[in-house]
């Protein structure tokens, strides 16, 4: 009788061993085949998750009208973790209870002095009392104007005038700035406050003093609840490289989106971020600190970016993430090497502008950072986020991604200077790999709020029937390209590429080429006009290493080698140090309008001269052979 009865049981056991065996062949063939033809699956959808996530919550704030806005959040940490470091600033900590009780104090000072809806403006250099100002105003019901530390004279009374500011807090150690233009914010009836102990001059007040009399109790949630996530909570000033400022009208919406950008990249509340970017630039308030509060992180603040004390003091506070911007780690990256470079703890570093030579050469040296880059403007209604590290990406998409932001590469001409339009008017798309202007579409999920004061500079960055009658879209002002894996990679800015022989001339990777040269330092590539001659020629302005010297014989190979005849830089002017905007992105405006006559530039100009294999000194002579058509170019 037993064995029938272990024959069954044979039975039913090799069929179930089987189907075991198919399942898991079935797994590793499923999971084969996402490693080699979706090798990303797995992190894009951890990160999609937590976008998603986060997205949810400002819907629901959207629909039940009851917003929880970055400084609401704020008071929620400084009531959980009262006791724990928020901020480090000089050597000095500032726990997140500390700092509510200081914007308290800012808060009652003011609350008779201005309204629910008022703007004030705020010209500061980076403080813990930036902080205190501008949380202690915001629980007012304030809108906050970030002033550029740089600007000065008209610029400032240009940017009082477009955001309506009717008070100003400044920083004791810029009240001088205002020297020149005190008489007419005083004639305009704006009120002037600065952080001081006593009055430094007749009509300016003074507030550490009126701050220390004040009460630390809370003034009533009620003067700072919000039921509309687009009412405006700041305006920040972009840096243009021409003209005057812009006010960029940030709503509540955007600061927490900008807040929610550390938790996306995985960062958690035991991380420690290091923040050497100006606070007035959206990348240090609202990614930066607003980043720092929503995960109840610390912040070390620095009031200027060093290059040589950066690695000291991420090791003296335990740094885990730090911000960049623009060049910062090409400076890193020109500090003298030491020992121990890779003694450190440092795993993630969050910022945008990080050019691939740059890129390779920071981890070479500093070791395996997770260097996440951020795409966006301050004014933008777009976001790009390179959550999976590849080198000169920055960001990615795919076809969940495009489901939720709807964004477009335009073919674009670059002689008119305008997206190229078919017969019926729309624009083209283009495809995939080949470069394209940068459009995002303007809906309720994505809304530009344009520029405070001007309904003009608004409309000038909205392209309107796109693809279809009446659809409108933001204007980027950047050419991109998407390659096949779905990676997005900037070219240039629309004002950066020239064209000169018939071809597309793309500064970027100009500027990277020259940057493998032993003896440069930094480049800034740009066009200038050469008469007789249509578009512009190749000319770069150049910072040679302090330990070297110009070589224009090796300059000219390589050059010669690396780049086609229409985008090698004609002309090379030596700088001592290259002209930047307040967010270290390179000056090029006045380089351009300089143009290459040494007769007005004492710097030293060198010419790239086929018959001598070599970049010459650029002469008299040889300036007015060229201007004259004697000389081809």
């Amino acid at each position: 009788h037993k064995h029938p009865s272990a024959r069954s049981l044979m039975g039913v056991v090799l069929p179930m061993w089987s189907w075991i065996a198919a399942l898991l062949a079935g797994i590793l063939s499923a999971h084969l085949a996402q490693r080699l033809w979706f090798p990303y699956f797995c992190k894009d959808a951890l990160f999609l998750t937590r976008v998603i996530r986060y997205g949810a919550r400002l819907e629901i704030y959207k629909r039940t009208s009851r917003v929880v806005t970055v400084v609401d959040r704020f008071v929620q940490q400084a009531q959980r973790i009262p006791d724990k470091a928020f901020l480090i600033y000089e050597g000095v900590t500032y726990t997140y209870g500390e700092l509510e009780e200081r914007s308290n104090r800012v808060a009652r000072v003011f609350k008779d002095a201005v309204k629910e809806g008022d703007t004030v403006a705020l010209l500061m250099s980076n403080e813990p009392d930036f902080l205190s100002v501008w949380f202690g105003l915001c629980k007012l019901g304030c809108a906050v104007a970030f002033l550029n530390t740089n600007i000065r004279s008209r610029s400032l009374l240009h940017c009082f005038r477009c955001c309506g500011a009717e008070l100003l807090v400044v920083g004791a150690d810029l009240l001088e700035t205002l020297e020149d233009i005190l008489p007419s914010l005083q004639q305009d009836g704006i009120t002037v406050w600065c952080m001081r102990r006593d009055s430094p001059r007749p009509g300016v007040h003074s507030l550490l003093d009126q701050m220390q009399k004040a009460s630390r109790e809370p003034v009533p949630a009620e003067r700072r609840s919000v039921r509309c996530l687009r009412t405006p909570t700041l305006y920040i000033f972009t840096s243009g490289t021409t003209g005057l400022p812009k006010a960029a009208v940030i709503t509540h919406l955007q600061a927490l989106k900008a807040a929610g950008g550390f938790w996306v990249y995985g960062a958690t509340g035991s991380d420690v971020i290091y923040t050497p970017l100006p606070l007035y630039h959206s990348a240090a308030s609202l990614v930066g600190i607003g980043g720092t509060i929503e995960l109840g992180a610390t912040c070390v603040l620095k009031k200027k970016f060093s290059a040589s004390q950066f690695w000291h003091d991420c090791r003296k506070h335990n740094v885990t993430i730090f911000q960049y911007i623009g060049e910062l780690c090409r400076y890193l990256c020109n500090q003298p090497m030491v020992e121990n470079e890779k003694d450190h703890r440092v795993h993630m570093g969050v910022g945008n502008g990080l050019r691939q030579d740059v890129w390779r050469e920071f981890l070479r040296r500093f070791g395996d950072i997770r260097m996440c880059e951020i795409y966006g403007s301050t004014e933008g209604n777009l976001c790009f986020m390179n959550h999976i590290g590849k080198i000169g990406a920055v960001g990615r998409s795919n076809f969940f991604y495009k489901l939720i932001f709807k964004y477009d590469l335009v073919k674009y001409d670059l002689v008119r200077e305008e997206p190229v339009r078919d017969h019926s008017g729309f624009c083209q798309h283009v495809q995939k790999g080949e470069t394209g202007l940068l459009l995002s579409k303007i809906c309720s999920q994505s809304p530009f709020f344009g520029y405070a004061g001007s309904k003009q500079l608004t409309e000038k960055k909205i392209l309107r029937d796109v693809f279809v009658k009446g659809d409108a879209y933001f204007n980027t002002g950047d050419l991109m390209a998407e390659d096949e894996d779905d990676f997005i990679c900037f070219r240039d800015r629309v004002g950066d590429t020239f064209r000169w022989k018939g071809e597309n001339v793309a500064t970027t990777e100009v500027t990277e080429i020259l940057g493998l040269v032993d003896f440069i330092q930094e480049a800034n590539v740009y066009g200038v006009q050469v008469p007789g001659n249509e578009g512009r020629a190749g000319m770069a302005a150049v910072i040679v290493r302090p330990e070297c010297r110009f070589d224009g014989k090796k300059l000219f190979s390589h050059v010669l080698r690396e780049l086609p005849s229409y985008a090698r830089p004609l002309f090379i002017r030596l700088q001592e140090s290259l002209e930047m905007t307040s967010t270290f992105k390179q000056q090029k405006f006045s380089l351009v309008e300089s143009g290459f006559d040494p007769c007005s530039i004492s710097e030293p100009l060198f010419f790239l001269d086929c018959t001598e294999k070599s970049y010459i000194p650029l002469t008299s002579s040889i300036y007015d052979s060229i201007v004259s058509g004697q000389k081809k170019v």
